[in-house]
């Protein structure tokens, strides 16, 4: 999930053209990029394209995993969005503003108990949140990811959202609170949508820090996301010799290749780069 491509819930005219796209995700909102009045409307059409042929149809052709963000668990349109949508061919359902373990094994629990038969990723977004990431990735056993939020986490608390030491220590702290749980974590989205050198940054500054991949609020990002994310000829190559090379040392704990010593760290994210790598391929 190098790319994660958002598409507001209430723009069915972007649906078929955000399938015929290169992200590897995509991901309908039905919270903030739908108002109130529209809520009802959004999930009921998105409800009906996933159910339709020209939806499987796409997905054949273009194959991505299907998120959708739905409204927080503690507003009136939780209910109605797994009503309208537990039973569709969701991948993931991202679960926003939720603040603490207990809340996120109570929306867990209303999603399974309404058909939801897929993965979670919760959004941390609020200061709160971050500080129990270790907490909110072992919540539940169907937790896969957490998902970094910057608007809601900063903008309350004054902190300017684009300055590299700040978005460093943030992505540092739930970078670690996810693998705590051995889960992924997933980059915020870029609101500058015309600032692809920016995106470029914050972006390479994710992925050295262990992300998944990022969020993207326009198709111009995705492509973006992808090259950062990916994986070079020589990444994958430098993988291979170190999964082979392990193989042949026949249980030995660690070993030298190309006058690096390599042990079980090492010949695990091997291992996860080439399953990456064939992946996207």
């Amino acid at each position: 999930m190098r790319s994660k491509l958002f598409v507001p819930a209430s723009r069915p005219e972007l649906f078929d053209k955000a399938m015929a796209s290169q992200a590897d995700a995509l991901s309908f909102d039905l919270e903030d990029a739908v108002a109130p009045a529209r809520k009802q409307a959004a999930r009921e059409g998105l409800a009906n394209w996933l159910a339709s042929p020209a939806f499987g149809a796409a997905h054949a052709q273009h194959p991505k995993k299907i998120i959708v963000r739905v409204n927080a668990s503690d507003t009136p349109y939780f209910a109605g969005d797994l009503d309208a949508l537990a039973r569709s061919p969701i991948d993931v359902l991202n679960l926003p503003k939720v603040e603490g373990p207990d809340a996120l094994r109570a929306a867990a629990g209303e999603a399974i108990a309404a058909g939801f038969r897929g993965e979670f990723l919760v959004t941390v977004e609020t200061p709160q949140a971050l500080a129990r990431a270790a907490e909110l990735a072992a919540a539940h056993p169907r937790v896969a990811g957490l998902q970094l939020g910057l608007a809601d986490l900063f903008e309350p608390l004054g902190i300017d959202r684009y300055q590299p030491e700040t978005l460093r220590a943030v992505m540092l702290a739930l970078r670690l609170g996810a693998g705590c749980a051995g889960k992924y974590a997933m980059d915020a989205a870029y609101a500058r949508v015309r600032d692809a050198e920016g995106f470029r940054a914050e972006a390479q500054l994710a992925r050295s820090l262990g992300f998944l991949g990022k969020s993207c609020v326009h198709p111009s990002q995705v492509a973006i996301a992808n090259e950062v994310f990916g994986f070079s000829a020589e990444e994958v190559e430098a993988a291979e010799r170190i999964v082979a090379a392990s193989r042949e040392q026949d249980g030995v704990g660690a070993f030298v290749l190309d006058g690096k010593m390599i042990d079980a760290p090492f010949v695990r994210r091997a291992r996860d780069v080439l399953l990456a790598a064939g992946r996207a391929a």
